[in-house]
């Protein structure tokens, strides 16, 4: 939740209207709980989703998150009819020859998926990112930032520029799944 680029996307889409919730998984910082490699954390996002749900009762929804939480958020958000758009940040690629984490559901997802992915990042490049969203559609967008490793040191100004770029200034409440 503190984490500088969570900070920054949040203030982009605050920036253009919409409002925001971020959260920790359980375990995460002052959280309760304990890390339940993804499956409780899916969980956390779904509640999330549901407290939103009834505090903006007439407000669409996007979920995205950033590094671990954004292979969570995604793969809820896909699957999940309240969300209209999806945002991932620092997608966990992997290293060396095999993928970390399996995102071919986004093939399926029938709805905008933004990706923001630092070139030089330590578990996924910008082009390794390019490789692997190719084959999943057209309704995903992948934005490279030139120079952002994982955490976007030095281009956090490209990162929330990226992303307040991508999104219009309709009325959505949206959070973000951190991790």
């Amino acid at each position: 939740m503190h984490t500088k680029a969570v900070y920054r996307a949040a203030q982009a889409l605050n920036e253009i209207g919409l409002s925001v919730l971020r959260f920790n998984f359980r375990g995460v910082g002052a959280s309760t709980g304990s890390y339940d490699a993804g499956i409780g954390e899916r969980e956390d996002v779904t509640a999330a989703l549901d407290w939103l749900e009834n505090n903006y009762p007439n407000l669409p929804l996007l979920v995205g998150g950033f590094s671990f939480g954004s292979m969570v958020g995604l793969a809820v958000g896909a699957e999940d009819k309240r969300v209209i758009a999806l945002l991932g940040i620092g997608l966990v690629i992997g290293r060396g020859s095999g993928n970390h984490y399996d995102y071919t559901y986004l093939s399926d997802a029938s709805k905008p998926v933004l990706v923001v992915q630092g070139e030089e990042d330590e578990f996924g490049s910008g082009e390794q990112a390019e490789v692997l969203l190719a084959e999943f559609g057209k309704h995903i967008t992948l934005m490279r930032v030139p120079d952002a490793d994982h955490y976007f040191t030095d281009q956090l100004d490209a990162l929330k520029g990226a992303i307040r770029d991508y999104y219009e200034a309709d009325t959505m409440a949206c959070f973000f799944a951190t991790g």
